[in-house]
């Protein structure tokens, strides 16, 4: 017998559910029978929909506490719940510490720990007053497990997010769970800009020990479980989806049974 995981009748946020993983994650909820809210500063080119229908964008400024509670109460009125936040928004562009300033630095450290942060509040003070409570799920990356040069305060921002959670998930049970989801690389629209043409980007994926990068619906996929009753007692936990991660270099550079 097939395992389907419906989420018909929740309502979910996704911060940055506008383009690339943020999409994809919007496109599995909605898959799912979820109701999507996506949310970012600027309205997409083109609506988020997946299974003949369409998430509803609002347009907030997440480094905004005011703004952002008065979109989750907004979301709260028009919906009557909330029962999942994807804290998705975020990235950094390429900077090596050097060459930037402390001020650059803060800026990427407040829109990828800072802004999840103060959504993660406001949706609380919706879910902790509703029956069953709720889900958040952060967006974390496999560079806040590793040395990121070039991406340093992504990375340190992306580590401080995986504390945050599981601090979050010892305080806030049991109504809300809280669990971090840390993808590896992924094949977006913007995947060029990092790994090159095709050729660059199946290299890269040979990399990775499954073959290649990961899909925004992986990410999706992994997001309705983790929101869904069949994750009830996941709490406070990473899910690594990178396909199993990155090839240790010594391997290659040993000269033993090559």
């Amino acid at each position: 017998m097939p395992v389907t995981i419906d989420l018909t009748g929740s309502v979910a946020v996704v911060t940055g559910g506008t383009r690339g993983v943020g999409a994809g994650i919007a496109r599995a909820l909605l898959d799912a029978g979820a109701e999507v809210v996506t949310c970012a500063r600027r309205a997409p080119d083109e609506p988020v929909e997946a299974g003949g229908r369409t998430a509803r964008f609002l347009p907030v400024d997440l480094r905004d506490p005011a703004a952002v509670a008065g979109f989750f109460e907004q979301v709260r009125e028009d919906h009557g719940r909330l029962d999942v936040l994807v804290n998705n928004a975020g990235g950094t562009p390429f900077r090596m510490l050097g060459d930037g300033s402390a001020e650059q630095q803060a800026r990427v450290l407040e829109l990828n720990l800072v802004a999840p942060l103060t959504a993660s509040l406001a949706a609380y003070e919706v879910m902790r007053l509703q029956r069953g409570g709720g889900s958040i799920i952060m967006i974390g990356s496999v560079s806040g497990t590793r040395p990121s040069p070039g991406s340093a305060a992504y990375g340190a921002a992306k580590a401080g997010l995986d504390n945050l959670a599981r601090s979050m998930a010892v305080e806030w049970a049991p109504l809300v769970r809280v669990n971090t989801l840390v993808p590896g690389m992924v094949r977006t629209e913007l995947s060029h800009l990092h790994y090159g043409d095709e050729d660059g980007i199946a290299s890269v994926g040979r990399t990775v020990p499954l073959g290649r990068l990961a899909e925004p619906t992986d990410i999706g996929d992994a997001c309705v479980f983790l929101a869904s009753d069949r994750a009830a007692y996941i709490t406070g936990a990473s899910l690594l989806v990178h396909g199993g991660g990155e090839r240790p270099a010594f391997l290659d550079a040993a000269t033993v049974n090559k």
